[in-house]
């Protein structure tokens, strides 16, 4: 039998990655469906808790929020609707550019963030530790 090209060790782990990554995303998905919330709710709320805890009070522009979760524009901003009709979140035009929007938790997005995050964090732990 022939050796493994390069390549082929590449595609190889390439695979790898994304089968880790969405057995991953889905047991997270499974973890927190109890709580109304799937693995891109929590991430969304995660970065905005982290540069809440930053700078409290700041709010954080869905542009960056969309970089960070490596959701489209317009996925995100449905994801961010759901979050805003449950009351997790608040969206607020920017004054300075009437284009860019702010998103800030809520106090009830904060709870439940702060409620979560240990089963998220658990969950990561046993899917890429073990």
């Amino acid at each position: 039998m022939a050796a493994k090209t390069a390549g082929t060790r590449l595609e190889e782990q390439w695979r790898d990655i994304l089968s880790v990554h969405a057995r991953t995303m889905c047991e997270i998905d499974r973890v927190l469906h109890p709580h109304g919330l799937g693995a891109s709710d929590f991430e969304v709320l995660d970065i905005l808790a982290s540069d809440a805890a930053a700078a409290p009070g700041e709010q954080c522009r869905v542009q960056n929020i969309a970089d960070r979760v490596h959701l489209s524009q317009s996925a995100l901003s449905r994801l961010i609707g759901r979050l805003e009709k449950d009351g997790l979140v608040e969206r607020t035009i920017c004054q300075e550019d009437r284009r860019g929007v702010w998103v800030a938790l809520t106090p009830k997005g904060r709870d439940l963030h702060t409620e979560v995050r240990p089963l998220q964090r658990a969950t990561l732990a046993r899917m890429l530790n073990g």
